[in-house]
Parts: structure tokens; C-alpha cells; sequence
């Protein structure tokens, strides 16, 4: 209560947002008061910053120009990816935080996970699931294309189904985070068309950092939150975690089946689907967002990622043992329909 108190009589929180969202929370329970030390809090946002920059490069080395301008030609990718990406899991983010009651900045952090452009993630998961890649990497880097319009799009449209919500979202500060990850993907581009030979190098060092720098965002925030992660580890949002990417799984597979796709790029867009780009949206809930306001639920991307990412890994295993059982009822029933052939006649018999 006495940090509470405190909250509201600092005069310096008069000269932030997180006094505007302090005033406008009374009324719930989500009041977080600054955890971290600015110096914890800079660190971690520098970190997060210089991950997704490096993310991006990666992903902009993986896409070639002339499979892009063939896909802007036969636009069939980019509009399965517009469907499934913008239209299934903006719309589960949204039916999710409204059956589970969450407060209005909660709900915000959920859609703003919701609306986020596919992830580079998805591209090796679909080439574990034998997907069709070059469908994967034009709907990755598609979907992060239309993020600059679609994602503030959506989140203005669908917080209209929430009271108060509207003015808790940093539209302006989502759009310069938007604009900035183009740049070092259009970077990424430029490597891959002029010097493919480093572009291999730099997909494999931006997915070690990516691992890395998950670790330790884990620990320095594990370390400045404390206690306060339970928040993120809370039975609704841990829910949310597990529904979200089964949900974008099991629709991206019906979406492209209903397109009447091969079986490959159906699993294609499962994974497309269902894989959100985690290091732009922690990186948005944490520098577009005032302490003070978000607290500890700049975490929940990672809850989302580790989700996700067990999901996908039980899918994997299921198609690969679907795949050695086929194979074995091949191997089995071969030599019974070769050997029941009839022998062609020799060419003593007609002497």
C-alpha cells in the first residue's frame, strides 16, 4: 500500500506517461511500481533493440530478389499470409482476452502479441516439417511488410471491444519500431544480392545471439522483476500461451486447405501462422510502454515463444513418425506385390 501511496504523491511521475496510466488504474489491481534499476531497465531495452536488429538482418538474408518479384507476380503467398496472419491470430488474441476478463493493459499486450507480423522462427520449423520454404520466407517477409499498416490498423480496430483500452496503445512509438525493423531487413536484402557468401554467416551468428540474448533478458529481468514474474506466469495468460499458437496451427492448416494447397505448403502455413515474431513484441511492450505501466508483462512474448515452440516440436515429431510408419507399411507390403508378378516369358520358349 505504502508503494502504492508513493505512486501517486512522486512528483516526477507527473512528467511520464506512467502517472496518466497510474490515475487511470486505481480502479483495477495492475499498478506495478518501478522494479527495475534505470540502469537494469536500459540494459535490458538496449539489448532488445540490438537482438531485433540483428533478427532482422537474418531474415532479410534469407529472402532472394528474384523469388520475391516472382511471388509480387503470382501474389497467391502473399494473400494466404495476409488471411492467415492478420485474420486468425489478431481475432484469437482478441476472443481470448475477452473470455478470460483480462484487465485493459493485460488485454493490450496480448493483442499487441496477437497482431505481430510472422517470425523468422517459422522458416526453421517448416524446414523440420519439409515445408515448402520458399512459400515461408515470402510470407514472413511479407507479413512484416504489412505490419507497418495492418498491425495499428488492428489494434485500433480491435480495442474498440474494450473499455479504456484505446488510450493505453502507443500507436505513434509502434509505427517508428515498425519502420525501424525494414531497415535492417531491407539491409539483410542487399547482403544476400550483393554478397551471398557472408549472407550464411549472418543467418547462423543472428540465430546463436537470438539464443543468447533469450537467456540473458531472461535473467537480467528474472533478476531486477523478482517476485513480480508470477505476474506473466498467472493461470489466464499461461492459458492464453498454450491456445494461442495451437489455434494459429490448426487454422493456418485449414486456411490452406481450403485453398486447396499441396500438403507441404499446408504445413507451411500452419507454422507461418502460428509463429509471431517475439522480439519485435517484447521489444515494443518494453520501449514503447513506461515501467510503471507494463511491468512485468513485456515477459509474456517469451511465455508465448516457449509455447509455441513445444507445440511446433510435438507437431514435428508427429509428422516424423506418421512419415517412418508409412514408410515401414511401403517396405512391408513391396516384396509380396513384386514377387506375385508374373514372369515375362524367356526367348527359349518360342524355339
Amino acid at each position: 500500500m505504502d508503494s502504492t501511496v508513493d505512486l501517486f504523491f512522486d512528483p516526477d511521475l507527473w512528467q511520464n506517461e506512467s502517472f496518466l496510466f497510474t490515475t487511470r488504474a486505481a480502479n483495477t489491481s495492475f499498478v506495478y511500481t518501478p522494479m527495475m534499476s534505470p540502469v537494469m531497465d536500459k540494459t535490458i531495452n538496449i539489448i532488445l533493440i540490438i537482438i531485433l536488429t540483428i533478427t532482422m538482418v537474418s531474415l532479410g538474408c534469407t529472402m532472394e530478389v528474384s523469388k520475391i518479384k516472382h511471388h509480387i507476380l503470382k501474389p497467391k503467398g502473399v494473400a494466404i499470409a495476409a488471411l492467415a496472419q492478420y485474420g486468425v491470430m489478431p481475432l484469437t488474441a482478441f476472443c481470448l482476452a475477452k473470455a478470460f476478463q483480462l484487465p485493459e493493459i493485460t488485454a493490450v499486450v496480448v493483442l499487441i502479441c496477437g497482431c505481430c507480423p510472422g517470425g523468422s522462427l517459422s522458416n526453421i520449423l517448416a524446414l523440420a516439417l519439409q515445408g515448402d520454404m520458399n512459400l515461408s520466407i515470402v510470407m514472413t517477409c511479407s507479413s512484416t511488410v504489412m505490419a507497418l499498416g495492418m498491425m495499428p490498423l488492428l489494434l485500433y480496430l480491435y480495442c474498440q471491444g474494450f473499455h479504456d483500452v484505446q488510450n493505453y496503445v502507443p500507436y505513434v512509438d509502434i509505427i517508428i519500431a515498425l519502420v525501424m525493423i525494414l531497415i535492417p531487413c531491407a539491409a539483410g536484402i542487399l547482403i544476400n544480392y550483393y554478397r551471398p557468401q557472408y549472407a550464411k554467416i549472418i543467418k547462423k551468428a543472428g540465430l546463436t545471439m537470438l539464443m543468447i540474448a533469450v537467456v540473458v533478458v531472461g535473467i537480467l529481468s528474472s533478476i531486477g522483476i523478482g517476485g513480480s514474474i508470477l505476474t506473466v506466469l498467472s493461470l489466464p495468460l499461461m492459458a492464453i500461451g498454450f491456445l494461442m499458437p495451437l489455434i494459429g496451427y490448426t487454422f493456418g492448416y485449414i486456411i490452406s486447405s481450403l485453398f486447396q494447397l499441396n500438403q507441404s505448403e499446408r504445413r507451411t502455413v500452419a507454422m507461418e501462422t502460428g509463429c509471431q515474431n517475439i522480439q519485435l513484441c517484447s521489444t515494443i511492450l518494453k520501449v514503447a510502454f513506461p515501467q510503471a505501466m507494463i511491468g512485468p508483462l513485456f515477459l509474456f512474448p517469451l511465455v508465448y515463444a516457449s509455447f509455441q515452440l513445444l507445440e511446433a516440436l510435438v507437431l514435428i515429431v508427429l509428422f516424423r513418425c506418421h512419415q517412418w510408419i508409412t514408410l515401414r507399411k511401403k517396405e512391408k507390403y513391396q516384396p509380396a506385390n513384386t514377387e506375385n508378378k508374373p514372369k515375362a516369358p524367356s526367348e527359349d520358349t518360342n524355339v
